[in-house]
């Protein structure tokens, strides 16, 4: 007799998980329509602040159990509804996370790219509430853009889907590192807070080893930390450096990257990538050293602390100004 009942406690899983969904978007639609409701009779000079709390203590007297009805709460959406009624692709996004990531997300991020760039990402990573605070307040939007620019030619040619996967500068303010540390602290306050390390690097890295050992003639070589991006299918490889970056240490990358594809890389896989990460970094002696490359490499910066979001956002203005031919 057959009695493997998984499938049937998955369906049941499954089934909660689609009527969680569901209710999400109808509390969405409600807070939406709402919204509009309110906007409408603002926009028509008809209602005023205190009609509104007026609102609220109507809903509150003949719905008792509705809760989320405040006055305050009323006005959030109206936000919600003035912040998307122009842009009809950012409004389904919004229906597909909570309402408390949304009032994260319209409330703090002002730039319609921006709004986009943590709506997709919330619901993609799956992440925590507390996850997307973080990810606001580290400017993860900025840096991943900023980033994006300075990919070498050779990384974005390997795949199409290799945007958004690495930053320029990576923030481990959850470290809490003494000044000075070393290669061997920086390595085991990582592996001991792998769960944000990945909440940093992005949920498609999974983490393989530290110290991971290949083998090359009669000599053994160590890896740093070996991770597996599933996006990207393949291999890849940080080295850590708490000084400077100088050139010299892309010869010891590379090396490392033709040892994984040689003997470690699978068939079906795509060819390894490395990322160099080191305390500080020249610009552009980075950009003399990656030119001549052909190898997969990036150079990146650490922080131990949360970056400046209105510098970062200056540069993003910089940047969008080279590429559009502004002065």
């Amino acid at each position: 007799m057959d009695t493997d009942f998984s499938e049937i406690t998955s369906l049941i899983k499954q089934t909660r998980i689609n009527a969680i969904k569901i209710v999400n978007s109808e509390l969405i639609n409600l807070y939406w329509n709402i919204g509009q409701y309110i906007h409408l009779k603002i926009e028509q000079a008809a209602w005023g602040q205190s009609i509104v709390k007026e609102l609220s203590e109507y809903i509150q007297h003949n719905e008792p159990g509705a809760k989320g009805f405040s006055d305050k709460n009323l006005w959030r959406m109206k936000q919600f509804y003035d912040a998307y009624k122009d842009f009809p692709k950012l409004s389904t996004l919004a229906r597909e996370i909570s309402w408390s990531h949304n009032l994260a997300v319209f409330s703090r991020c002002k730039l319609v790219e921006e709004r986009e760039f943590y709506l997709k990402l919330s619901k993609e990573e799956n992440y925590s509430f507390r996850e997307l605070e973080r990810q606001i307040s580290a400017s993860l939007f900025e840096r991943t853009i900023i980033g994006n620019s300075k990919l070498s030619t050779v990384l974005r040619e390997i795949d199409s889907d290799i945007t958004n996967s690495f930053k320029d500068k990576y923030v481990f303010e959850f470290l809490n590192l003494p000044e000075p540390h070393n290669e061997s602290d920086l390595q085991k306050g990582l592996i001991k807070q792998m769960k944000n390390f990945i909440l940093e690097l992005g949920k498609d890295f999974l983490f393989i080893d530290e110290e991971y050992r290949v083998q090359v003639g009669n000599s053994d070589f160590f890896i740093d930390l070996l991770f597996y991006h599933r996006g990207l299918q393949c291999l890849v490889a940080f080295e850590l450096k708490t000084d400077k970056f100088k050139p010299e240490h892309l010869g010891q990358l590379n090396f490392y990257l033709e040892a994984l594809d040689r003997d470690v890389k699978k068939a079906n896989e795509n060819p390894s990538i490395g990322v160099l990460l080191c305390k500080d970094k020249d610009n552009e002696v980075v950009e003399y050293s990656l030119s001549r490359s052909l190898s997969p490499t990036l150079v990146a910066e650490y922080k131990m602390q949360l970056p400046d979001k209105k510098l970062l956002q200056q540069k993003l203005h910089e940047l969008f100004g080279r590429e559009t031919g502004d002065e």
